[in-house]
């Protein structure tokens, strides 16, 4: 494991002095438990953890070490702790095949974890990745992508469908995207309402970004999404909303806006990084705009219940569900060598450090803990904007433009349209890769 890949050159010397720890003190582990092995341990394997003899090629060997490790660390199990993370330690690297990535990435998770490390390396992570991020770096990087992968054009297809349908015939618009996805949904919705056989309505369009990696390239990208619409004849002006360490701040009057507006709130990817306490205010101030629609798009996993509930290996197991199935979309999309696949992943380590190896307490921007990062799935969030909002199906019309967009891409790829003519509860849609699904969208409007 290159254990220098995301750090300073402070944090490295620190990783590898650990490392180099980890080797010793694992040798004498696999002593100790060949010794002195529990009877009745429940962390137990069909591979043995006193055994270093690497799983055959093929199977999938690193979740099965990763979950024993997690299962450790949740019982302070120091020997077996030492001895698991050196056998990950020579089994993993951020340049090898999808099982050795994810040992790589969660293994920093886990050593976070264990060493009450997480939220200093996340700080380190996030800074070298802000350093590094550029307006160029970051629009090679969506693009490429987007053009293999519809993990995120599917919400963008969904929403802008959505949208269009609703404010259909209102002269002035006003979207509010919060979502830090640098504008890429915007310009094919600006293309539509230039077509438009009625009058082109003016656009307002506010952006609200938290993470600083975003706000350092939103000018540019506002001076490109209005030189974008004159040249599609679409009246439009754009606000940026940087000032707010969290979503939480955000308020009605941030947002500027006006009674003679058509207001839809666009969501994407934006609710998960709300603390969760906060959760509940932040959709009803979503109610109090009276906007016309709220279109909602979150990854499909649970990273809540179980840090409600204190449960470390729960919530370990729901993580690397979610990134092993994301990590093998990545290696089925990329070459094995591309840069910005190497980009994607060291992103996911982030949030993979974030979730796993800071401490309820970090996440909190006080401590400079960053976002929070507890995602839900589409049930979860349904009961929570329910509270405020009722569901809306989507039309003919947008579920065929998603499953054309569906069709660009490599066969894994389905979209699950909710359970039709019984009493099922279900909203939304669904994005699968693989038979499971992956990113759910919704449509929403205020309840009367």
């Amino acid at each position: 494991m290159d254990i220098t890949l995301f750090s300073t050159n402070k944090e490295a010397n620190f990783l590898q002095q650990y490392s180099n720890q980890i080797k010793i003190n694992g040798l004498a582990a696999i002593d100790m438990q060949s010794t002195n092995q529990p009877q009745n341990s429940h962390t137990s394997t069909s591979r043995s953890s006193g055994s270093s003899e690497p799983c055959p090629a093929g199977t999938k060997w690193a979740s099965r070490l990763l979950m024993e490790c997690a299962r450790a660390v949740s019982e302070k199990d120091s020997s077996k702790i030492n001895h698991l993370l050196w056998m990950l330690n020579e089994l993993a690297s951020p340049y090898g095949d999808c099982e050795q990535k994810l040992a790589s990435y969660f293994l920093q998770a886990l050593f976070c974890k264990a060493t009450d490390s997480g939220l200093r390396c996340y700080k380190t992570l996030t800074s070298v990745a802000e350093k590094s991020h550029s307006f160029d770096s970051a629009r090679k990087l969506i693009l490429k992508f987007q053009e293999v992968s519809p993990w995120t054009t599917f919400g963008h297809v969904a929403s802008n469908g959505a949208i269009l349908e609703a404010l259909d015939g209102e002269t002035k618009l006003h979207i509010i995207d919060i979502s830090n996805t640098l504008c890429t949904q915007w310009p094919t919705l600006l293309e539509a309402l230039a077509t438009r056989n009625d009058e082109t309505p003016h656009l307002k369009l506010t952006v609200v970004v938290t993470a600083n990696i975003v706000k350092s390239v939103m000018k540019e990208i506002g001076q490109r999404m209005e030189k974008f619409a004159r040249l599609m004849g679409v009246p439009f002006e754009i606000n940026v909303i940087s000032g707010l360490n969290n979503l939480g701040e955000l308020t009605k009057e941030d947002l500027g806006v006006q009674e003679d507006e058509a207001i839809a709130v666009n969501c994407i990817g934006a609710l998960r990084r709300i603390e969760v306490e906060e959760r509940g205010a932040v959709i009803r101030m979503f109610q109090s705009l009276r906007p016309r629609v709220v279109t909602v798009v979150e990854e499909e996993a649970d990273l809540f219940s179980s840090s409600v509930n204190h449960d470390f290996v729960k919530c370990f197991e729901e993580c690397l569900r979610f990134y092993t199935l994301y990590f093998d979309m990545l290696e089925e999309s990329f070459f094995p060598t591309s840069n910005e696949r190497l980009m994607l992943e060291r992103e996911c380590s982030r949030s993979i450090v974030r979730v796993l190896g800071c401490d309820h307490h970090d996440h909190d921007d006080k401590n400079g803990g960053g976002e929070c990062e507890r995602r839900e799935r589409g049930s979860q969030w349904s009961e929570r904007l329910k509270e405020a909002f009722s569901p809306i199906g989507f039309s003919d019309d947008v579920v065929d433009d998603v499953k054309a967009l569906l069709k660009r891409y490599r066969s894994g790829w389905a979209l699950v349209l909710p359970p039709q003519g019984e009493d099922i509860d279900q909203t939304g849609v669904y994005l699968t890769w693989k038979e499971e699904p992956v990113v759910w969208a919704s449509i929403w409007k205020p309840s009367n």
